[in-house]
């Protein structure tokens, strides 16, 4: 009995292990059947517009920051001591020259002129009289009437006459040129300022200042130019980056605070020899003519004293590399631009941008004639990631609406 009942439990185990083995296999099977899923495709290259680096001839147009000045501020001094007695200008008018301004009381100086007219008749009276002794003790000598001493008195006498009619003759030149400037007129044409003394007060020959004028027509502009530039143009000369004319033939265009431009051109006439050691800087002067300078006040375009930005006119820069300013970003090492390199991958560059020529940036360093620039859509790239690239639309369109103004232009 016993026997049977082992013998029942090692069936009902082999039994269990079979149904086990066949449960498994039958999952195995189960699980090859089942489809496995698709692998995903790889994410396309993001499209990004770009522009073809290209060499160009563009004007070279700095701006520095001026101070207008007057052409001729010319200062009025009287060349005599005395009281005023009469002002003839209006202050801040314009006068014309040899207009009136001032009247020192003439009546002292009046006094002394003809006081010097008498001396002077008086002393040529007396040189008269000395010729004529002269001329009667010569013959005399020579009949031995009269001493050899007596002719040497004439002659004395008629130099001396002669020292005392000269030196009298300069007191009245002094005493026409005193009365003379009594009246005080306008050396030149311009807009006279306030005036420092009236009616009644005492001034001083030639040291005291009466008021000024300042011819405004033309007019110039002072600038300072750093001496960093000066080094920077000397090299790009140098190493013919640049080309420029004479230097006193660069003009200069004229920008005032409110954004206006003044509509003439000025010339640069005068450069300092020296740099100013407390700035740095180089002292430059354009002329710009103000045709409305002898205008009523109020209507000329600028005055003494206004801040004004001028752009220099003249330099050009041969060779150049322009790129859209969206294009340039800034970085932790300075400016770069993402390049498409042969193999359409974005690549990080870093470059040198200069100066602004409207909406795109001056490239010192950095890019090549033929590299193709990304413009439009490096927000969505990195480094070494591929991309798809495509023709700058607003660079087509640029193109083509230059071609269209040169063709209007040769057109007759």
């Amino acid at each position: 009995m016993t026997s049977i009942i082992r013998s029942l439990e090692a069936f009902i185990i082999e039994g269990t292990v079979a149904a086990c083995i066949r449960g498994g296999l039958i999952l195995i099977l189960l699980a090859g059947c089942v489809e496995k899923p698709p692998t995903s495709p790889p994410p396309l290259p993001h499209e990004v517009e770009f522009m073809t680096v290209t060499t160009q001839t563009v004007p070279d147009e700095p701006e520095f920051i001026g101070q207008t000045e007057a052409f001729r501020p010319v200062e009025i001094r009287s060349q005599v001591t005395g009281i005023i007695k009469e002002v003839f200008f209006t202050e801040g008018r314009n006068v014309k020259k040899n207009d009136r301004l001032y009247l020192i009381d003439p009546v002292p100086f009046k006094a002394v002129y003809l006081s010097g007219k008498a001396r002077v008749a008086e002393a040529q009276a007396r040189l008269i009289q000395a010729e004529q002794d002269l001329a009667r003790v010569k013959p005399l000598l020579e009949q031995q009437a009269v001493s050899r001493k007596d002719v040497d008195d004439a002659v004395a006498g008629m130099s001396g006459a002669k020292a005392a009619l000269e030196a009298a003759q300069s007191d009245l030149v002094k005493a026409k040129f005193d009365l003379d400037n009594t009246l005080i007129t306008a050396p030149v044409n311009g807009r006279i300022g306030r005036s420092q003394f009236y009616e009644g007060r005492l001034v001083s020959a030639q040291t005291t200042l009466l008021t000024t004028i300042d011819q405004l027509d033309p007019m110039y502009v002072n600038v300072s130019v750093p001496e960093t530039y000066l080094l920077r143009r000397r090299r790009e000369l140098t190493e013919h980056k640049v080309q420029r004319p004479d230097i006193f033939k660069l003009t200069g265009v004229m920008t005032f605070s409110d954004g206006s431009v003044y509509p003439e051109e000025g010339t640069l006439d005068f450069a300092n020899v020296a740099l100013r050691p407390e700035t740095g800087t180089l002292q430059a002067r354009f002329t710009f003519p103000n045709p409305e300078g002898g205008f009523s006040p109020g209507q000329s375009y600028f005055y003494p004293g206004q801040f004004v930005k001028i752009r220099l006119r003249g330099y050009i820069r041969t060779d150049a590399i322009l790129v859209p300013q969206r294009a340039v970003q800034q970085g932790p090492k300075g400016s770069f631009v993402y390049v498409i390199d042969s193999g359409d991958k974005a690549e990080l560059r870093l470059i040198q941008a200069s100066t602004w020529h409207g909406d795109k940036w001056l490239i010192e360093s950095g890019l090549h004639p033929g590299e193709r620039v990304v413009v439009e859509g490096f927000h969505r790239i990195q480094p070494g990631v591929q991309v798809k690239p495509v023709p700058y639309r607003n660079q087509e369109a640029s193109a083509n609406s230059q071609s269209a103004k040169e063709m209007t232009q040769k057109a007759p």
